[in-house]
């Protein structure tokens, strides 16, 4: 065990020897009085999507042991202020060990961690997004016998002041490296900082997206997870953007996650890859090829699609970037390697092979199984997403798929081969069902929908209530009409929703 450890970057974890969910309140005990750590750090979502903060000051042992065992009272109408009101509003925060981090940024030594919210009784909040991912976690396990992880694609914008050096082609900055593109030293210090807090980093790069307006430089960049437990993948998508904004404060760098920032240019998504596994081992995969269990769960995302797109696409400029020929999917359907889809099965080292040997000559042939590594992409999310509330309607959708009627049929109705933006596939286009155009469109699927995110008492009435409230709320449902001749509108929503999620 401490040879896998060795090279985690976690300091926590580093120092104790153990992975986080061996951690107890005695292990953080040991760890701040032997690191001297001076400061704890809670830090929680709130209805906004963003992680808020609770500081202490360690007076002695006994404050200490008091704050890691009974977390602290807030102040729940401010932090989710669509459905609590200050005449019944205290909620506690208790920490979760697991998460435990020494804070990057903190010149005073700090340790943090991420809480859950209790109620006035002691029990689990009902209506927190943290507590729904989790109810959507069991509720799969126990339906399925089996465990869904995910992992998300961070995408974003850094936006600093142009260079006349080395400039990149309008749109063409998908992977592209220094000193064409310009912030790679900070995308690879976010990186590095996501691993020192706990995030299981899998690589980053440019994107796509790049393009100069007015005296700024967007360069678009992605940092991509490794496939986990779901709900350790909710946390470290959620810290990583506090890493990413955090780390671009310090440079004079702006940054944002925003689904669209102008016409014509790359929008930012959340592509969520997916996969299910029992005792460790990927159930998705049969000979090579996706099988049963695979086929079950993409026919619960296309028929949950469309509702979807009310935890993964919540503001209106989330639907400037849902248009056809800007690689986000419009249509409700999958394929392998396929761009213009909805759910897309990448490569995944399904067949045999030891390319390694072929171009390394002093490697010996292995032909080893590296299936464990497909999983299934949901690419129609954004930053925009509330991150546990996404994952866990993902969680339901998959679910869903092991208990509707004719789910295979389902799967193979809506594959496509083909690009279907193309001509002659229009009519294959025609067939399908389309992702909606607005929050208010989103909003109605969600009510058509919501007996399945209800089953099981994973999202309550209430939740779902407020949801679709929201959404209708932006009235947006002509956005796409009254924007498409109005560029001062747009960019007027874009600022409004420049740093949401």
């Amino acid at each position: 065990m401490k040879d896998d450890l060795a090279l985690n970057m976690n300091e926590v974890v580093n120092y104790l020897k153990k992975t986080p969910k061996e951690f107890t309140k005695a292990d953080m005990i040991k760890f701040v009085e032997e690191k001297e750590i001076k400061m704890i750090n809670f830090r929680y979502v709130a209805g906004d999507g963003r992680l808020k903060s609770l500081n202490f000051v360690i007076n002695n042992r006994e404050y200490l042991e008091q704050i890691l065992s009974c977390g602290e009272r807030v102040d729940g109408s401010n932090i989710f202020p669509a459905f609590m009101h200050a005449g019944s509003s205290d909620l506690y925060v208790i920490p979760r060990f697991r998460s435990a981090f020494v804070d990057p940024f903190a010149e005073i030594p700090t340790l943090s961690f991420l809480c859950s919210y209790f109620n006035k009784d002691g029990q689990p909040m009902e209506n927190s997004p943290e507590y729904v991912l989790k109810k959507a976690a069991a509720s799969f396990t126990q339906v399925t016998g089996m465990e869904f992880q995910a992992m998300g694609e961070l995408e974003y914008y850094v936006i600093g002041d142009t260079e006349d050096l080395y400039l990149s082609e309008d749109q063409k900055g998908y992977h592209e490296g220094s000193p064409f593109t310009k912030f790679e030293q900070f995308r690879t210090e976010c990186m590095l900082y996501i691993a020192k807090i706990g995030g299981l980093i899998k690589y980053g790069h440019s994107e796509v997206g790049n393009f100069t307006m007015e005296d700024k430089i967007y360069e678009q960049n992605e940092i991509e997870f490794l496939v986990t437990d779901v709900q350790d993948a909710a946390d470290q998508l959620v810290l990583g953007k506090w890493v990413i904004r955090n780390l671009a404060y310090q440079y004079g760098l702006n940054v944002t996650f925003a689904p669209k920032i102008t016409a014509g240019k790359a929008g930012s998504g959340l592509h969520i890859h997916t996969r299910i596994v029992k005792n460790g081992v990927n159930q998705m995969i049969e000979k090579g090829s996706l099988n049963s269990i695979a086929k079950s769960a993409i026919a619960g995302y296309m028929s949950c699609a469309s509702s979807l797109t009310a935890f993964g696409n919540t503001n209106p400029t989330s639907y400037f970037r849902l248009v056809p020929h800007q690689e986000a999917p419009t249509s409700i359907c999958w394929g392998d390697r396929n761009r213009s889809v909805l759910v897309r099965v990448p490569l995944g080292w399904t067949t045999a092979n030891d390319m390694v040997a072929m171009v390394n000559p002093m490697e010996k042939p292995a032909n080893d199984d590296f299936s464990q590594k497909q999983t299934v992409e949901f690419r129609c999310p954004d930053g925009s997403a509330d991150i546990y509330l996404l994952l866990a309607g993902l969680t339901v959708a998959a679910r869903h798929g092991f208990e509707m009627e004719g789910a295979l049929d389902f799967a193979k109705k809506t594959y496509v081969d083909v690009n279907i933006h193309k001509s002659e596939n229009k009519e294959k286009l025609m067939s399908l069902a389309q992702l909606p155009a607005s929050c208010a469109e989103s909003a109605e699927q969600l009510s058509t929908h919501r007996n399945i995110f209800e089953k099981h008492g994973v999202f309550n009435s209430e939740m779902i209530d407020d949801i679709i409230k929201h959404l209708k709320s932006y009235n947006d449902a002509n956005i796409r009409q009254e924007i498409s001749n109005d560029n001062d509108k747009m960019l007027e929503l874009v600022h409004k929703y420049f740093h949401c999620g």
